[in-house]
């Protein structure tokens, strides 16, 4: 039987040529430790951002502030028409005020914002209050600064009204660079929700392309971010429940900022679509958490990075030159991440959890690395890791428990690491004397010679790690690849590798 169903790998032809040169050395292959070590010579690396006892998302959130969710209703009888015509913008209200290519709305309300403008449209509103700013077929075009900037606002929410076509573009030069000046042609400082049903495009020509200097949700529509640096930031989270979401990002696409403040500076996809492409880090906060929708990163340096990262549901498809999943810290300082030769010590407060869901990786670095511990109690998870030897298709650092679901890992054969040995489900993993291609079946037997198993991967391997509820716990299995067979142990690593604890890339 099959292992698992053929994926529809959408982009896997596709992955952007990214260039980075991978720092990390090689080193033997290992069991993965049961030890839970959570300090270095320099210093604990646990991030309080990112601390807490769940291990689903919903257990994870619970310890992380509210999210904050804007309403995109709105009566149209009670709305205000600002017209946006040239370098000015009218409107019945006195609210609303233009001059020198600037219209400021300083009141809470709603505002439906129609036409074109060349200039920008400036929220600063003191009172209490949502400012909801309705775009209907609306182009906002600055030469000086974001096209849309909320200066001072309780909230904000930004509706893409049904079957309207908007468009957002910043300055290619800000006249204000200071601290606080905005840093995206739709930049908040407030918290901000998007939703609605019609169509936004965002470039960011010389900075980014959507900031909420708070929390920021996405609710709907269909927005298309391009910039020449990060694609969309929340500061406090950012989150996607539902719409259609597509970055185009030099930097990081799409992430959450603040490292400081416990129970912040996380990525919440419960629903919608999104599609990123980036030359930095595809998806990045303190924690990284997925529980529905879908997920694909076309072409990243490291696809998913977080220092807790919790996938319960939905389907991603993950492409990076380096980490397809990240768990590292936040604290830079504190760790040998990514250094040659670098032995990481675990941090225990670094895990990664996936309990559903379809999760398929290609890297060319590691294909899931955890610098603390790995689990698994469900889902299918497919990583086709790097080539060479200087990284793995897994490499979890503390103890890597696999309960259920089903993992099937290749990749090269210089850095084998399998699940721990005491964990629930069985787990076979098994290296190669030569190199099979891509295309070459897998076909795993058991000791009657019944086939248990079989898969064919679509990337070069030298190794390969199965676990699944079809395997058992000490039982010996024969597997074939290419005419060439291999017998293996459940539950044992391949003779020759590192024990417990050996040295791993970051």
């Amino acid at each position: 039987m099959r292992l698992l169903p053929v994926h529809s790998n959408r982009l896997r032809h596709a992955v952007a040529g990214v260039a980075a040169t991978v720092l990390l050395a090689g080193c033997g292959a290992s069991v993965a430790s049961d030890t839970t070590t959570t300090s270095t010579s320099t210093g604990t690396t646990t991030s309080a951002v990112a601390t807490s006892d769940g291990t689903t998302v919903d257990e994870v959130l619970a310890d992380d502030v509210a999210v904050e969710t804007g309403d995109t209703s709105y009566d149209e009888a009670d709305a205000t028409t600002v017209t946006l015509d040239g370098t000015s913008a009218t409107s019945d209200s006195d609210a609303v005020t233009s001059a020198d290519g600037t219209a400021t709305i300083s009141a809470a309300g709603t505002y439906v914002l129609t036409g074109e403008l060349t200039g920008q449209v400036v929220v600063d509103s003191a009172g209490d209050g949502v400012v909801r700013l309705v775009l209907d077929d609306a182009t906002i075009t600055s030469e000086t600064s974001a096209a849309i900037a909320v200066t001072d606002a309780e909230s904000v929410v930004v509706v893409l009204a049904d079957g309207s076509d908007n468009a957002l573009t910043d300055a290619t030069t800000y006249a204000d660079t200071s601290e606080d000046a905005p840093t995206g042609a739709l930049w908040s400082s407030a918290d901000l929700t998007i939703g609605g049903s019609g169509s936004l495009t965002v470039t960011g020509t010389s900075n980014n392309g959507i900031v909420g200097k708070d929390g920021l949700v996405i609710t709907g529509g269909t927005i298309d971010v391009t910039s020449v640096d990060d694609g969309i930031i929340g500061k406090d989270y950012l989150v996607l429940t539902d719409g259609t979401v597509t970055v185009d990002a030099v930097g990081d696409a799409f992430k959450s900022t603040n490292t400081e403040d416990a129970g912040t500076g996380f990525v919440l996809v419960q629903g919608g679509e999104l599609t990123v492409s980036s030359e930095d880090d595809g998806i990045k906060g303190t924690q990284v958490l997925v529980s529905g929708g879908s997920v694909v990163v076309s072409g990243s340096h490291e696809a998913m990075e977080g220092s807790v990262i919790v996938v319960d549901d939905g389907t991603i498809e993950l492409h990076s030159a380096d980490d397809g999943v990240n768990v590292s810290s936040s604290d830079d300082s504190a760790s040998t991440d990514g250094q040659a030769g670098g032995e990481m010590a675990i941090d225990s407060s670094l895990h990664l959890y996936v309990n559903g869901g379809t999760l398929e990786v290609w890297a060319s670095g590691d294909g899931l690395d955890s610098n603390g511990d790995a689990t698994i109690t469900g889902g299918d998870i497919t990583v086709y890791g790097p080539t060479t030897d200087g990284n793995g298709a897994l490499d979890v650092n503390g103890t890597f428990d696999v309960s259920g679901g089903t993992l099937v890992a290749t990749g090269s054969a210089g850095m084998l690491v399998a699940p721990s040995t005491d964990s629930d489900q069985a787990w076979i993993a098994a290296a190669l004397d030569t190199t099979a291609s891509a295309g070459t079946e897998v076909v795993v037997t058991d000791a009657a010679g019944t086939e248990v198993a079989s898969y064919t991967p679509e990337k070069d391997y030298a190794s390969i790690v199965l676990s699944s509820a079809d395997l058992e716990q000490g039982a010996s299995y024969t597997v074939t690849v290419d005419g060439t067979s291999t017998t293996v142990t459940a539950g044992e690593a391949p003779a020759g590798t590192g024990g417990p604890g050996g040295p791993m890339g970051g």
